[in-house]
């Protein structure tokens, strides 16, 4: 199960739990998502990134809520994001009893790299 807010229907988020340590976001890039180049703004990517990490462990309660928040996060971009849709990939390094470090990487639809994240997250008291 997976966070359940009305902004990830905003962004037309995508969830997929690969295993228990890793989850895909996809999100469509739409025009509004630009900026005046004609490539993702940067705050979005850093949102998809932030989101994908926010829901690294799987939730625990009936009702979807997050039972993380982010403390720290930081984005490298690599590249322009373009295309279609992005991707991204999340992964714990390590996981303690209320603290979570974890990392991101946003694809493009071409399967290119276009940015990376780091995060600390702390557990809520839901835990």
């Amino acid at each position: 199960m997976f966070i359940k807010q009305a902004f990830d229907d905003f962004l037309n988020l995508e969830y997929t739990r690969i295993d228990i340590n890793q989850i895909k976001v996809s999100m469509p890039v739409v025009p509004l998502y630009l900026n005046s180049l004609g490539v993702v703004h940067g705050g979005i990517i850093a949102t998809l990134a932030d989101v994908a990490l926010g829901n690294l462990l799987p939730i625990t309660n009936k009702e979807g809520i997050q039972e993380v928040v982010t403390l720290d996060i930081n984005i490298t971009y690599l590249e322009p994001a373009t295309g279609e849709y992005l991707i991204a990939v999340a992964s714990p390094e390590r996981i303690g009893r209320t603290i979570i470090h974890g990392e991101c990487k946003i694809y493009d639809d071409k399967n290119n790299i276009v940015a990376k994240s780091s995060a600390i997250l702390k557990k809520t008291l839901n835990k």
